[in-house]
């Protein structure tokens, strides 16, 4: 059953040390994901499930990949040398397997920084090319487990907000986006599940099988909604939500 869930963005610039001397742009949107994450542990969850856009781990590999809590990832590629286990025990070895996909990464290095100790955490990416019933059906096997289920989803909207943005400027980004900030903010299931998947493509909207893995998970649960951050502020789409 699915109690609960936090919708935060993805990008590493969320960790300070990624951003260096820009990483006071990213404050509100960090302090709204610690917002968040208290959230989560006020429903008493008995597990979470990280949830965030990954790659294919293969060719021809379009599965949903799942990670066990204590499993690792770095921002190395960032160029900081700075290593995150997902929901590890301190004290405890890093769990053995593939490395976290940047966006767990960036979920493991949030609970850390929430200092998260009130559930075991898992993970699963989501190759971002998935269709949208194999995220909905993937978000229906997750609350299907037994006991109490909450999920940290993670995704970034658009990313063709303005003309420095990584896809430039589309006209059609911030309605998108504007749309995706009205579901997540009234938990609305079915606005999610009916995100256009190949426009979310075009606009570079990495967080679309996410969030339909959120409303696969939620259906029927009768969850509300609250938006607490909505900003473009490199020209990508970024939100912070949450469903209790």
């Amino acid at each position: 059953m699915l109690v609960a869930a936090a919708v935060c963005p993805c990008p590493p610039l969320l960790v300070p040390e990624v951003a260096a001397g820009a990483a006071p742009e990213l404050d509100a949107a960090r302090a709204a994901c610690l917002d968040a994450l208290g959230v989560l542990a006020a429903a008493r969850p008995d597990r979470v499930v990280a949830v965030g856009p990954s790659d294919p781990a293969g060719p021809g590999e379009d599965a949903p990949a799942s990670y066990p809590e204590g499993a690792g990832g770095s921002f190395r590629g960032f160029g900081v040398d700075l290593d995150v286990r997902l929901g590890h025990a301190p004290g405890r070895e890093t769990a053995p397997g593939p490395e976290l996909p940047p966006s767990l990464a960036v979920a493991a290095w949030l609970l850390r920084r929430a200092h998260w100790t009130h559930a075991p955490v898992q993970g699963l990416g989501v190759p971002r090319s998935l269709p949208a019933e194999r995220c909905l059906a993937a978000g229906r096997d997750l609350a299907a487990r037994p006991g109490r289920t909450a999920l940290l989803v993670m995704g970034d909207g658009t990313a063709c907000r303005s003309v420095k943005a990584p896809g430039y400027l589309d006209e059609r980004a911030a309605p998108f986006d504007t749309a995706i900030a009205r579901a997540l903010g009234a938990a609305d299931t079915a606005a999610l599940a009916a995100l256009d998947t190949a426009l979310a493509a075009e606009l570079k909207a990495a967080g679309r099988a996410s969030w339909q893995v959120l409303a696969g998970a939620a259906e029927d649960t009768g969850l509300n909604g609250a938006l607490l951050y909505e900003d473009a502020p490199y020209g990508v789409g970024y939100f912070v939500a949450v469903w209790s």
